[in-house]
């Protein structure tokens, strides 16, 4: 058994694949790289995808599928993994050696330990375009550091500083044991990567290096400001599929408040982003769809509605009036600056 898979999902990224696969094959025959080929059209993603597993077949997977979207790529991956760890590395993204070696070695001490680790936590760092000085997400102060932990350990999160696909390596088997699919056809689906397995993560460990690189600038990137107004039906899908997630967990989530109080925040994020971007389309289509969201979440779950309506955000972004919408993308744009996001 290998000990850490990786999936790179790619869809026509012939322009940019070859750099992350070969920041991944220095983890040499301990890791698995499963390229999966998301139905590529037009470029050589497939073929390349074949080179590498033809020069290097221990260690290269590739998987070609029909056009299923990044989510259904995951998926593929999840289904291909044979390793004991499984970890997403989008193309256009890379890893950093040193780090990488460390991530190895960890995981290595931790495997087959008295507590199994279901999830290891890194840094990551913003590689946007044109910015000489690099954001770092790090966790020093919400988790604990070189050892073994439960959410009852962990520390208040900072906004903007929350657990994304970046960051986090879940153990595999505990992807498949939780069910985790994620939907077709549908961008931004990685929040409901980082979100559904939690409730079955019991132990975590968090390893202070900056592990993953995440590229920001290419203009058809999916967090690209612009296309994610563009594919807002997509976003309130996920945004819909999470506050289903907690409303139906929360009874059991209550007796585990740390973790509770995480993924509620964690909600109060991407739903704070989902009525930002239908402001700031400016178009009365979409002011009506923000008061549908959260008509939904009221009707959902009262509780959830309230805990989220009357925080800060909530306040925030339901202003009344005109006066009110422009408050809120002022707050808006003075977050962008301080955690450098799309």
């Amino acid at each position: 058994m290998k000990l850490l898979s990786i999936a790179v999902p790619c869809y026509n990224s012939e322009r940019y694949m070859c750099k992350c696969i070969d920041s991944l094959l220095v983890g040499g025959e301990d890791v698995e790289i499963i390229v999966v080929d998301d139905g590529s059209t037009g470029d050589r993603t497939a073929e390349i995808a074949d080179e590498y597993a033809a020069k290097y077949p221990t260690i290269v997977k590739a998987v070609h599928k029909a056009n299923g979207g990044h989510g259904s790529a995951v998926n593929a991956g999840i289904d291909n993994a044979t390793g004991l760890y499984f970890k997403v590395v989008d193309s256009d993204d890379w890893v950093k050696k040193e780090a990488y070696l460390q991530v190895l070695d960890t995981l290595r001490g931790l495997a087959g330990g008295a507590s199994a680790l279901d999830m290891l936590i890194c840094n990551y760092v913003y590689e946007k375009e044109g910015e000489k000085k690099k954001k770092v997400i790090q966790y020093r102060r919400s988790l604990p550091t070189g050892t073994l932990f439960t959410w009852e350990d962990c520390h208040h999160f900072q906004r903007g500083h929350y657990i994304l696909m970046h960051s986090v390596i879940f153990r595999t088997r505990l992807l498949r044991d939780c069910g985790l699919r994620l939907p077709e056809h549908t961008f931004y689906v990685d929040n409901l990567y980082v979100f559904e397995p939690l409730p079955a993560v019991k132990y975590m460990y968090y390893l202070d290096v900056n592990f993953y690189r995440y590229y920001i600038g290419r203009a058809d990137q999916s967090v690209n400001e612009d296309i994610m107004i563009s594919r807002i039906d997509q976003q309130l899908k996920v945004n819909r599929l999470m506050i289903d997630y907690l409303s139906e967990k929360r009874n059991e989530l209550v007796k585990k408040k740390r973790l509770y109080q995480y993924m509620k925040n964690y909600l109060e994020i991407i739903t704070t982003v989902s009525s930002i971007l239908l402001i700031r389309s400016g178009t009365e289509e979409n002011l009506e769809k923000k008061a549908e969201l959260w008509k939904y979440l009221k009707e959902k779950d009262r509780k959830l509605y309230r805990q989220l309506r009357h925080g800060v955000l909530g306040e925030a972004m339901n202003l009344p009036g005109r006066g009110g919408r422009k408050i809120s993308l002022g707050g808006y744009r003075i977050a962008q600056k301080v955690f450098k996001f799309n």
